[in-house]
């Protein structure tokens, strides 16, 4: 099968989310990754748990798969002479260390950029290589001092998080999207570059339509609920059972639900007719259609008012989502056989559909150093053919 990244050798310095959720990505569409890790715990999150799966942290699981690790002490001067010789043949490496360390330890952008001109070298950090440098880039953290939480939750509550560290997610996807481009460019004039990715600038972006009114009108955006500013109806409403939420974006939309919940005078009502004025007025008409949505269960609502062309869905928890993707076709999940487990292993699967070059999943993740000696052994080789290289070069220098 072919595989888009296929042949590309990413080195990942990176720990916990952002940087480990880009990897994989990439290592999915056919990258070969090696993960470097620390000796004696590796990454964090391999000790993130309840829950576990086989012994292994559920967290870990869902970052790593299709990679290998070493596990190497970059305070030792032979383990980062491994670490250098793999990022010297690397088309790219990606960190997420504090502002300063790969630089100390020899890998940084410019020093492996002098004997990789190629390379593309991603550094992903809480809030920038400047200013920011020393600020701890948690998510958590990002989510409270760049606005999430502001707009997120009960109105006037004081701020609540995303249920997922969703900063963290999108910055490694902002990471990777930039490595994609770095390498573009790199295949159209053989230089490589610095990618930079922070979660703080991530995030600022991230907040699309709230960022767009804050700096474009200096409208301080707050908390609403499960409302939307800009659009009604656009929210949670009770039924009989459960919670349904509706988002009818356009006059059609409203107009096809006051009809379907038997109240098509709202949709002729001057209040009503138009967005503007449903945001307006907003709490009047969601009394008028909470009343009329207490009637019949979520489910019913659900099948009448998608046939009736009215976006909505019922609060589903994620055995309810899994099972949902699985009846829609969407195969969310899969299993990833592995010879060196007795059991293959279940992952989320990659989103993207390719109909040339798919994800493929060739390994489930690996155990710490698992492939150590494999790797080093390649450092090993690596290692002694640069120093033939570099043998010959001067030879014919000197001739």
């Amino acid at each position: 099968m072919a595989e888009a990244l296929g042949g590309l050798l990413v080195v990942d310095f990176s720990r916990v989310l952002a940087g480990p959720y880009a990897t994989m990505l990439l290592a999915d569409l056919g990258a070969e990754v090696i993960k470097v890790e620390r000796p004696g715990g590796g990454d964090d999150t391999r000790a993130w748990g309840p829950p576990f799966a086989g012994g292994e942290s559920t967290y870990f699981l869902g970052l790593n798969r299709n990679k290998r690790s070493v596990a190497l002490d970059l305070a030792d001067p032979a383990d980062a002479e491994v670490a250098r010789t793999l990022a010297a043949r690397a088309d790219v490496v990606v960190e997420n260390f504090r502002t300063g360390t790969m630089e100390r330890l020899g890998l940084g952008y410019d020093a492996l950029r002098a004997v990789n001109p190629r390379l593309v070298h991603c550094s992903i950090t809480g809030f920038g290589a400047d200013g920011g440098a020393g600020l701890p880039g948690y998510d958590l953290i990002v989510q409270a001092v760049g606005g999430l939480m502001s707009v997120t939750g009960p109105a006037g509550e004081g701020g609540t998080k995303a249920g997922v560290a969703l900063v963290d997610v999108l910055t490694g996807l902002h990471a990777a999207f930039g490595v994609l481009a770095a390498l573009r460019h790199r295949d159209a004039t053989g230089e490589g570059q610095r990618v930079e990715v922070s979660l703080l600038t991530s995030l600022l972006s991230g907040l699309v339509n709230h960022s767009s009114a804050y700096v474009a009108a200096d409208v301080v955006p707050a908390a609403m609920g499960n409302r939307h500013p800009s659009i009604a109806p656009y929210e949670l409403f009770d039924t009989a059972d459960r919670p349904l939420v509706i988002a009818a974006g356009n006059d059609r939309q409203f107009g096809a639900l006051c009809a379907a919940v038997g109240r098509p005078e709202l949709a002729a009502d001057s209040r009503y007719a138009a967005n503007e004025g449903r945001v307006a007025h907003r709490e009047e008409l969601v009394r008028e259609l909470s009343a009329a949505l207490v009637r019949h269960d979520a489910d019913r609502w659900f099948a009448e008012l998608t046939a009736a062309g009215v976006p909505c869905g019922p609060v589903n928890d994620l055995a309810d989502a899994f099972g949902l993707a699985a009846r829609l076709g969407l195969n969310a999940e899969v299993s990833v056989a592995d010879p060196r487990r007795d059991a293959p292993v279940r992952q989320v699967a990659n989103p993207v559909r390719l109909s040339a070059t798919p994800p493929a999943y060739r390994s489930a993740p690996p155990r710490l150093d698992e492939d150590g000696p494999g790797v080093r052994e390649l450092a090993a080789r690596w290692a002694a053919e640069a120093a033939r290289d570099g043998r010959e070069d001067a030879r014919d220098e000197g001739a």
